[in-house]
């Protein structure tokens, strides 16, 4: 059989042939790694945030302490309150990163934490600037979530209304609207500060169809408020050595320090007792 002959033409055609095809195989197998590699990050994202978490955002969480006469006031109130449901509530005056949102305690991380209220909106046109991220990781994590609007007392009831209204979007299982007066005006009489709290209470109740609760001082309401929200829920504040936040008046919440030391956050909070078991909290939360 006679050898066949190659000229140099042919000769430099089939090396380019065998050039292009190794070219051709080393880009198939590249394209290969590559739809294998996203898949596999796809398949162990969760592990791989996990993993992240564990090593590289670690939570560290601080020791934080009260007084002697703070810490015994406390563990009284927990004592005598056992039967009852426990929150806290946040404002921008907590940073975000200072949160563990899955692992909220108190008393030695004996009573989980099972709502939290947390300011919205303050006067004619202020916001939180930390609202929106508090707001979906209370959901996120299970609690029941409620939102309050800070009253500037010579600031329009109408206006600061519908700032609340237009920040916040209430969900079936929330707390209803919460107003927060604690100042008093200086530039109206007292009367005409009830009448138009009565009228922010009004618009605001007309769009969720339920009473807000009035977050008040007791010395606040006793002096200003009382006799003048008949039916509305009543969440007051007070931090003195008491056995309950007021001696003579129905009460739905309890805000009885702003010291609380809370597991799962790296700075002090206000600590709420709700007046009663969570399945009533639920029974209180928007339809």
């Amino acid at each position: 059989m006679t050898p066949k002959k190659y000229t140099k033409k042919t000769a430099k055609q089939i090396h380019k042939n065998r050039r292009n095809n190794y070219f051709f195989r080393r880009r198939v197998i590249l394209a290969i790694l590559i739809v294998a590699l996203i898949g596999t990050g796809f398949y162990l994202k969760q592990s791989v945030s996990y993993y992240y978490a564990l090593y590289f955002n670690k939570f560290t969480h601080k020791k934080l302490h009260n007084s002697e006469k703070e810490n015994s006031r406390i563990q009284r109130i927990l004592a005598n309150n056992l039967d009852k449901t426990y929150g806290f509530d946040v404002s921008h005056y907590q940073n975000k990163e200072d949160i563990k949102w899955d692992s909220l305690s108190i008393g030695n991380k004996t009573i989980p934490l099972e709502f939290v209220v947390m300011r919205a909106t303050m006067g004619n046109k202020s916001a939180d600037k930390h609202f929106d991220d508090f707001w979906e990781m209370a959901k996120k994590h299970d609690l029941i979530r409620g939102a309050y609007h800070f009253y500037r007392a010579d600031e329009d009831p109408v206006i600061q209304a519908n700032n609340f209204l237009a920040n916040v979007k209430l969900e079936s299982g929330d707390l209803p609207p919460i107003l927060d007066i604690e100042k008093i005006p200086k530039r109206k009489t007292n009367k005409k500060l009830v009448e138009d709290l009565k009228v922010w209470c009004k618009i605001v109740e007309e769009t969720y169809g339920e009473k807000p609760i009035i977050y008040t001082y007791y010395h606040y309401y006793k002096d200003f408020l009382k006799g003048e929200f008949e039916g509305y829920p009543l969440w007051l504040a007070n931090y003195n050595d008491v056995p309950t936040p007021s001696p003579d008046d129905q009460w739905n919440f309890w805000q009885f320090t702003e010291n609380g030391i809370v597991h799962g956050i790296n700075t002090k909070v206000d600590l709420d007792i709700y007046n009663g078991n969570s399945w009533s909290l639920k029974r209180l939360t928007l339809d």
